[in-house]
C-alpha cells in the first residue's frame, strides 16, 4: 500500500504551546544524524490503514481513568457514535497534538460529548495505568469546557492483548525501540458507529470541524464513509532530553520548510506580475 509521510512545520512549534501538554520545552536545531537499519525497520512497520467497516472487539477489556475494568461495548449505544484516539499518554510528540487537534474541533461543534457521540481514548502503551489515564481526561474535559459533559470523555489503558485486538481492528500498526523508549506511531481519528463498526478515518494533528461534523452525522445512521487522501504524521525519534530530532524527522522538517518558501515564492510572482500588468494598462 503506498503510504505518505508527512511532517508539518507547525509540530515543533506547537510542542511549547499546547496547553494540555504532558512533555515541552523549546524547540531547537534539529540535529542530522545517520539513521540505522533497526530505524528503518521500525518505520516500515508504522502505518494507519484504512479498514473501512471494520468491526472493533467491543468485548476487549480495559480498565478507565477510575481503575475500573470496563468492556469496549460500554461506550457504544443506540444511536450515538464514537470517536476514538490511538494515542500513549506519555507520548512527547504528536500525541498531545492529536488530542488538543480534537478536542478543538470538537468545542467548535453544535453536539456535545456525552449527550450526541462519545470520545474513547485508549493508550497503546500497556504500561501506563489509571493514573495518567485520569490526568490526562482531566485536561481535556477542562479544555473541551462544556459542563456536564464529563460522562462523554473516556480515557483507557489495557493489557497487550486488548491493546493489540483494537488497533488491529482499525488499522493501527506501530512499533517500539526500547533503545529510546519511545513508540513509533502515526497520528489521527477513527470515528465509529453505534454498532463499533469503522465509518470514517481523519489523519493528522488538525481536524476540519465541518468534516468532523459530518463524519459523526454519517456514523450516527450507520453509513460507512469512502477511502479518504492518507497523509501519515509519523512520530519517532524524539529525544524530549536534548529536544533532538532523528534524521527522518529532519529531512521531512526540512521539506515542510522548502514546500512553505516556494509556496510563499509562488505568491509573490503571482502578486508581482499583477501589479506589472496593472501598471503597463495604466
Amino acid at each position: 500500500m503506498t503510504r505518505y509521510l508527512a511532517i508539518a512545520l507547525l509540530v515543533p512549534l506547537t510542542l511549547a504551546s499546547a496547553r494540555p501538554a504532558s512533555a515541552q520545552g523549546f524547540y531547537r536545531q534539529p540535529e542530522v544524524k545517520t539513521p540505522s537499519s533497526q530505524q528503518v525497520d521500525i518505520i516500515k512497520d508504522v502505518d494507519f490503514e484504512q479498514r473501512l467497516d471494520a468491526q472493533l472487539p467491543l468485548d476487549a477489556t480495559f480498565r478507565d481513568e477510575s481503575g475500573r475494568t470496563v468492556q469496549l461495548g460500554e461506550y457504544f449505544h443506540h444511536d450515538k457514535p464514537v470517536v476514538l484516539a490511538l494515542v500513549y499518554y506519555e507520548c512527547p510528540m504528536l500525541c498531545t497534538q492529536v488530542l488538543n487537534g480534537m478536542v478543538t474541533s470538537l468545542k467548535v461543534l453544535r453536539y456535545s460529548a456525552g449527550h450526541d457521540f462519545d470520545v474513547v481514548a485508549i493508550s497503546f502503551n500497556p504500561k501506563e495505568g489509571p493514573g495518567l489515564a485520569s490526568a490526562k481526561k482531566a485536561a481535556y474535559v477542562d479544555e473541551y469546557g462544556r459542563p456536564g459533559t464529563e460522562a462523554g470523555f473516556h480515557f483507557l489503558t489495557g493489557d497487550p492483548e486488548s491493546i493489540e485486538r483494537v488497533t488491529n481492528a482499525v488499522g493501527f500498526k506501530y512499533k517500539y525501540d526500547p533503545r529510546i523508549l519511545q513508540y513509533a506511531h502515526a497520528a489521527g481519528l477513527t470515528v465509529l458507529t453505534p454498532e463499533g463498526r469503522v465509518s470514517r478515518y481523519f489523519y493528522g494533528i488538525e481536524f476540519a470541524p465541518r468534516d468532523v461534523q459530518f463524519g459523526l452525522m454519517d456514523a450516527s445512521k450507520l453509513k460507512i464513509g469512502t477511502i479518504t487522501e492518507k497523509i501519515t504524521f509519523l512520530c519517532y525519534h524524539y529525544d524530549p532530553a536534548s529536544g533532538k530530532y532523528g534524521l527522518i524527522v529532519t529531512r521531512l522538517l526540512q521539506a515542510g520548510g522548502l514546500v512553505t518558501l516556494a509556496a510563499m515564492g509562488t505568491f509573490w510572482f503571482v502578486m508581482l506580475r499583477r501589479e506589472r500588468r496593472k501598471a503597463y494598462v495604466s
